[in-house]
């Protein structure tokens, strides 16, 4: 085969880029074409994020593929995080910036949609675990605090669908994305339409629903001929960004788990359909959408936002450290001094990481971190015992163990972080590749254009393109005593 050029774009909480792969049927290469910030803007006490800033840079990646002359792409594919949206009205125009996850509209929306349905029949009928910021939460709070913009909005689009919509004009909703959101009947991967009728949710603003693999359609011509490229095939890829990156785990056998680590950790293994029972409930794992008609059984943690924030905190402080100083600061601090449960809804909302996590410790009878080093050190340990406790769980869930951890994403960058999460699990720790998300992206575009037949071959691409690195455990009878004290004040 020739080589194919595939161009990711992979959109995080924090930042976006544009990435190239050239594909030659074997290996994967990858190149960075435009690195930007995607930062929250806070405007007449809401959250929103800026999408038309996140396309401009998007056209801004395919003019600098123009520029360069690298040749003609074969096609292209987005990615982003979960559970946001914009509602378009009958002349598809936006109606307003979407809202970011971490608005505060909606709270108190949950308490509302168990009044109208019980908590475990929600579970029942969509398999999704209970966040506040799930698009059910974030819809209903339309409902009762601007029905007059529901009833505006003909057509509702997740970020990476409205993203594809910008590009090429096709209205469409890639399937692992719609699950997250906790609207589609865990049973037929459609639109629950009992749910929605409930919620006064109204069904006919949502969109037809493709698998990942799909091609979307093409770039507009007005846009192509504006940005000096040729029309460029739009693929529906595993378009929620952690179903990409765990298309990317590089391994095609054996009993493992994965944990895709970033601003959120999220610990899990795939099942071939959601695993809907008490323990899941009780516990508030979830059931998400994956590759090649794979379920995502998962369990979302808080993950690195919290070193993020601590960083944003002391930044504005003027004291500046980069993540790997961090890192280093709190290689130097005595271990086991405090822990915090880092899901506790204190740690949600951003504004001074540093002094939550020092009141959460107050407040237990810890302890309290003083130093940068010791609150760093904190974070991490706790990070390690919320991983081993949801391992764990997710062992009793499908009942066997699970000998590897498959770390991939940013997080897979911090080795004190992985020799602490191997110490904690007590079983070898398998790191990279960092770029999974994009990797993902590219390789599931590879799949539509019929390169790759299957998630198997994906996987076997990606183990012979991108290196691992192993940690094995250590000192695990003194982290056996610590996980007994974590304990006290892990609330699940």
């Amino acid at each position: 085969m020739s080589t194919l050029d595939l161009l990711a774009f992979d959109l995080g909480a924090s930042s976006g880029r544009g990435i190239l792969g050239r594909f030659d049927g074997k290996k994967l290469i990858m190149e960075e074409l435009h690195r930007f910030s995607n930062d929250p803007v806070e405007a007449g006490g809401h959250l929103y994020w800026d999408v038309l800033r996140l396309f401009w840079n998007m056209q801004n990646t395919l003019l600098k593929y123009s520029v360069q002359e690298k040749g003609k792409l074969s096609s292209l594919g987005i990615d982003t995080w979960g559970v946001d949206y914009g509602l378009l009205d009958k002349d598809g125009d936006l109606l307003g910036n979407p809202y970011h996850y971490r608005d505060n509209r909606t709270e108190g929306m949950m308490e509302e949609a168990f009044g109208r349905m019980p908590r475990e029949e929600i579970f029942q009928k969509t398999g999704i675990a209970f966040q506040k910021f799930n698009t059910l939460y974030q819809l209903l709070s339309m409902v009762s605090q601007k029905p007059d913009m529901l009833d505006r909005a003909e057509t509702l689009l997740f970020m990476p669908d409205l993203l594809a919509y910008f590009l090429s004009g096709e209205k469409a909703t890639e399937f692992t994305e719609a699950s997250t959101g906790q609207l589609l009947d865990a049973r037929t991967g459609g639109w629950c339409e009992e749910l929605l009728k409930v919620m006064s949710i109204p069904g006919e603003i949502f969109t037809h629903i493709q698998q990942p693999g799909s091609l979307r359609g093409m770039i507009r011509p007005d846009l192509a001929r504006n940005l000096g490229i040729d029309s460029i095939p739009i693929v529906a890829v595993a378009t929620h960004d952690t179903g990409s990156a765990v298309a990317a785990i590089p391994n095609t056998e054996g009993s493992y788990a994965y944990l895709s680590s970033g601003t959120w950790s999220l610990m899990g293994v795939e099942v071939d359909k959601p695993v809907i029972n008490k323990k899941t409930l009780e516990w508030n794992y979830t059931n998400e959408g994956g590759v090649d008609g794979t379920y995502r059984l998962l369990k979302n943690i808080m993950g690195l936002w919290i070193i993020q924030e601590c960083k944003r905190e002391w930044d504005r402080r003027g004291e500046v450290y980069s993540y790997d100083q961090m890192a280093e600061m709190a290689s130097t601090a005595a271990p086991f001094r405090a822990f915090i449960d880092p899901d506790h809804d204190s740690f949600y909302s951003p504004g001074d990481m540093p002094k939550k996590i020092q009141e959460f410790c107050r407040g237990t009878g810890q302890q309290v971190p003083e130093s940068k080093e010791r609150i760093i050190r904190c974070v991490f340990e706790s990070l390690a015992m919320k991983y081993r406790w949801s391992l764990e769980k997710l062992e009793e869930i499908i009942g066997k163990r699970l000998d590897v951890l498959h770390i991939v994403g940013g997080g897979a960058q911090n080795k004190l972080l992985n020799q602490l999460t191997a110490n904690a699990i007590s079983r070898p720790v398998i790191c990279g590749p960092v770029e999974a998300t994009a990797i993902g992206n590219l390789m599931v575009q590879a799949m539509a254009l019929g390169e790759v037949a299957n998630l198997g071959e994906i996987r076997e691409v990606v183990k012979g393109s991108f290196p691992t690195e192993d940690y094995m455990p250590r000192d695990t009878q003194i982290w056996d005593s610590a996980y007994e004290e974590f304990l006290k004040y892990n609330q699940g």
